[in-house]
C-alpha cells in the first residue's frame, strides 16, 4: 500500500471520483444540456410553427365556452373523454379543448383549438403536461427526459441528476487544495483554468437543476417525495370530495357505477356548466388570465378551476366548484404555500424557463452552452494529462485512493456512500459498476507491478 498523509489521501480520493463522473456520467450530463438547452430556445419557434392553431379573430365577441366545447367535441365524433379546456386568454387567442386519447402516451392529450370568436376549428393536435407543450418541444422534451427510449431511457436523466451536484462541489474543493501558487501559462494550466473557472461559474446553477430534476426521477423522485411529505413541503391541493364522501368498498358499486355513468353523461351534454364553474370560479378569486377548467372525472367530486400562469408573480391558485349547486367547496392560494412548496414551485418553472420569460430563457441558454464546455474542457484537460506509458501506478486508481485513507476516513467514505445510495439508487448502482471497474483495473496494475 502507498503511504501519503491523510490530506493527500483525500485529495486524490476525490481527484479519482472526479475523473470517474467526468468520464462515465460526463456525456449524459452533456447530452441533458444540449437537450435543455434546445428545450428552452424553442417556445419562439414553437409559436410561430404552431401559429395557425394558435391564433384567431381578433374583432368581435366571445362565443360561450359551451359553443366552442361543442365545436370541438363535434370534430371527435363524441367517442372522447373530455379532459380540460384551457379558453383563450387575451384578445387573438383560441381557446384549448382537451380530450384523453388511449392512443396517446401517458400525459399525453388530444388537443382541438378554437377560434372564441368565429368558432373556426384552427388546429388538432398532440400537446403534454401541465404546461401544454406542442408536438415540436414534446419531441425535444422526450429527447431530453429519455432519448426518445421511454422510461427506460430515464436511466440517463436521473444519472446525469444524480451526479452533476457531486461533480460541481467535488471540483470546487479539487480547485481549493490543488491550484498552483504561481500563474502558469502553458496548454495544460490554461485549460484547468477553463475548466474550474467555468465550473465556479456554474456552481449555483448545477446544484440547482440537479436538485429540481431530481424531482422529476424515476427512483430517486419517490424518495424526494417521500421527505417532502415527511416535512410538510408538499405542494397543497384543492379537496374535490364533495360532502365528505370517503373511497371505501361500497356493496352497491354496480348501482354507484351507473349513476357516475349518467352523472358524466349529464356533464358532458350540458357544457353550459363549463361557463357556470368559470362564473364561480372568477367570483372567488381567480383572476389569472390563463386558467384551466377540469369537470370531476367521477360522482362525488367537485370541479376545478385552476390558474396556469407560472410566470413571475407566480399565480396557480385554483379552486374547487361543487357543479350542482356552484358553491366553492375548496380553495389551494400560492400565497399561503409552505415556503418549500413555493421555492420548489419556482425552481422547477425556472428549470424549465418560463418563471422570468425571456430573461429565464436567454440565462438558461447561456449556462447550457457553457455547462457543455465546461465538460469539453474537462476532456481536453484529460486529454493533455493522460499517462504517456503502457502502464499506470496502483496508485492512480479509487481502490487504492480509498485504501490509503486512515481507518476514520474509510468508515466515513464508506458510510456516506450507503446512505447516497439509498436516497438516489441510480448514484449508487452506478458507483458500484465504477467500484467494479477499478478494483479489476486496480488488480491488473498490482499484478504486473509484482
Amino acid at each position: 500500500m502507498t503511504t501519503c498523509t491523510p490530506r493527500a489521501a483525500w485529495v486524490n480520493l476525490l481527484r479519482r471520483l472526479h475523473f470517474y463522473i467526468g468520464l462515465f456520467i460526463g456525456p449524459f450530463i452533456f447530452i441533458a444540456a444540449l437537450t435543455g438547452t434546445l428545450y428552452v430556445a424553442t417556445p419562439q419557434l414553437e409559436s410561430w410553427l404552431y401559429r395557425d392553431a394558435l391564433t384567431g379573430e381578433t374583432q368581435g365577441p366571445h362565443a360561450s365556452l359551451s359553443a366552442q366545447i361543442a365545436v370541438a367535441k363535434q370534430l371527435t365524433g363524441g367517442h372522447l373523454s373530455l379532459m380540460a379546456v384551457r379558453p383563450a386568454a387575451v384578445v387573438g387567442e383560441t381557446t384549448r379543448v382537451m380530450f384523453t386519447d388511449p392512443q396517446l402516451g401517458e400525459s399525453e392529450n388530444r388537443a382541438i383549438f378554437v377560434d372564441p370568436v368565429t368558432l373556426q376549428i384552427k388546429g388538432d393536435m398532440t400537446v403534454y403536461g401541465t404546461s401544454g407543450i406542442l408536438p415540436l418541444r414534446q419531441w425535444i422534451d422526450y429527447a431530453h427526459r429519455s432519448l426518445l427510449l421511454g422510461n427506460f431511457g430515464r436511466i440517463y436523466s436521473e444519472l446525469a441528476a444524480s451526479w452533476m451536484w457531486v461533480a460541481a462541489l467535488g471540483g470546487v474543493a479539487l480547485w481549493f487544495v490543488t491550484r498552483p501558487k504561481r500563474r502558469l501559462n502553458n496548454r495544460l494550466q490554461k485549460t484547468r483554468r477553463l475548466h474550474a473557472g467555468t465550473g465556479w461559474v456554474l456552481l449555483a446553477g448545477m446544484l440547482l437543476f440537479s436538485a429540481t430534476g431530481l424531482t422529476w426521477s424515476q427512483w430517486a423522485g419517490a424518495n424526494v417525495d417521500k421527505m417532502r411529505a415527511a416535512f410538510g413541503w408538499l405542494t397543497p391541493q384543492v379537496n374535490t370530495l364533495l360532502n365528505g364522501e370517503a373511497e371505501a368498498h361500497d356493496p352497491h358499486a354496480e348501482h354507484a357505477m351507473q349513476h357516475q355513468t349518467m352523472t358524466m353523461l349529464k356533464m358532458q351534454s350540458d357544457l353550459r356548466q363549463f361557463d357556470n364553474v368559470l362564473h364561480v370560479a372568477r367570483a372567488s378569486g381567480i383572476g389569472a388570465d390563463r386558467v384551466e377548467i377540469r369537470p370531476p372525472r367521477e360522482h362525488g367530486r367537485a370541479w376545478t378551476v385552476t390558474e396556469i400562469d407560472r410566470r413571475w408573480p407566480t399565480r396557480v391558485d385554483s379552486v374547487a366548484v361543487d357543479g350542482d349547486s356552484l358553491k366553492t367547496v375548496d380553495s389551494a392560494r400560492f400565497a399561503d404555500f409552505p415556503l418549500m412548496a413555493k421555492l420548489t414551485r419556482w425552481g422547477v418553472d425556472f428549470h424549465m424557463g418560463v418563471l422570468f420569460g425571456l430573461l429565464n430563457q436567454l440565462l438558461l441558454i447561456a449556462f447550457g452552452i457553457a455547462l457543455c464546455a465546461a465538460i469539453a474542457f474537462g476532456y481536453r484537460l484529460w486529454w493533455l494529462r493522460r499517462p504517456q506509458g503502457p502502464l499506470v501506478s496502483p496508485a492512480a486508481t479509487l481502490s487504492e485512493a480509498w485504501r490509503n485513507l486512515p481507518p476514520g476516513g474509510q468508515i466515513l467514505s464508506l458510510l456516506l456512500a450507503i446512505a447516497s445510495g439509498l436516497a438516489l439508487p441510480l448514484m449508487g448502482i452506478s458507483l458500484a459498476l465504477m467500484l467494479a471497474f477499478d478494483v479489476m483495473r486496480w488488480r491488473r496494475l498490482r499484478s504486473v507491478e509484482a
